[in-house]
């Protein structure tokens, strides 16, 4: 198909979001045989849903599962859409972007999959990290992380495959066109792995520990499956755009660094680093894009 699919992460279903403390301590239980009247102990709390836990996770997951489903009803293939059905619902191709100016293709690509096996595990993983990430940067970080590590994946992609094209056989130039969540997903983790290094999270060294190794094997993992699937890949085969991974994690690394946990940390604190790293993220994706604008078309 020539198409450009991210790589399909690994399952992460040990991260969960319940390693870390409630925010709001349950209320303290009063024993029968207590001289203080168990009529007045204060009311258990009432059970929050699920999603409210995690409402940018969730909201992630079901915007990327909405386009899936749309596609479909459009009688898009849900196992191997064409690269044509792939661009008309926003996927990625550098010669759009920089020939004919779509660079909102640098995020909707982000929200399209190539086929449900896809669909499937991009969502897994970013469910499984974002479950552990949005108790750490609150769900307008998640959301905001999510877009802006996604968009500098999508970029970098942008840039790698502008200047050093696949060709057909041909010989003509030939441009691959880029979709899925997986540069966001590793985006996400980049920032976990910093955060997960906080030493003013309330939870066991020991227990951070093997959290951030987890996060850290689940990237190296799936970067190394990456090169291995890409190794004689060309103009036919299976591609995944390493560049997109890599973009993105590196950003979630970046965009962590200035950022404190939410957990543990003063409210005015978080608020203010939160704003700062996203600004500096920002700013870097604007000059980098400004850059790609101007780098002349390949030769071929």
């Amino acid at each position: 198909m020539g198409s450009q699919s991210p790589a399909l992460p690994l399952p992460c279903g040990a991260l969960r979001q319940d390693h870390f403390p409630a925010a709001e301590a349950a209320p303290e239980y009063v024993p029968a045989d207590s001289a203080v009247d168990t009529a007045y102990a204060p009311p258990q709390p009432r059970r929050r849903p699920l999603w409210a836990s995690a409402p940018a996770t969730y909201l992630l997951v079901g915007i990327n599962c909405g386009v899936f489903l749309a596609m479909v009803a459009h009688r898009i293939s849900p196992w191997m859409p064409t690269v044509d059905q792939l661009m008309r619902w926003g996927a990625d191709r550098p010669n759009n972007v920089l020939v004919y100016g779509q660079w909102w293709r640098i995020v909707t690509a982000m929200f399209v999959h190539v086929g449900i096996i896809h669909l499937a595990t991009n969502m897994w993983c970013l469910w499984n990290l974002g479950l552990l990430a949005e108790p750490l940067m609150g769900s307008f970080g998640v959301f905001a992380a999510y877009i802006l590590t996604g968009a500098a994946g999508n970029l970098l992609s942008t840039f790698k495959n502008w200047t050093w094209p696949l060709h057909d056989p041909s010989g003509a130039v030939f441009f691959q066109a880029g979709a899925g969540a997986s540069g966001a997903v590793f985006g996400i983790a980049g920032a976990l792995i910093v955060l997960l290094k906080s030493k003013v999270l309330p939870v066991p060294a020991l227990e951070l520990r093997r959290l951030r190794r987890s996060v850290i094997y689940f990237a190296v993992i799936n970067l190394a499956i990456d090169f291995l699937i890409n190794l004689g890949s060309g103009y036919t085969g299976i591609s995944i755009d390493n560049s997109a991974h890599i973009g993105g994690f590196t950003t979630g690394l970046l965009l962590a660094a200035p950022l404190v946990p939410r957990i543990g940390s003063p409210r005015d604190v978080f608020r203010t680093r939160l704003r700062l790293s996203l600004a500096l993220i920002v700013g870097l994706l604007v000059l980098f894009g400004f850059y790609v604008a101007h780098v002349p078309p390949p030769q071929g």
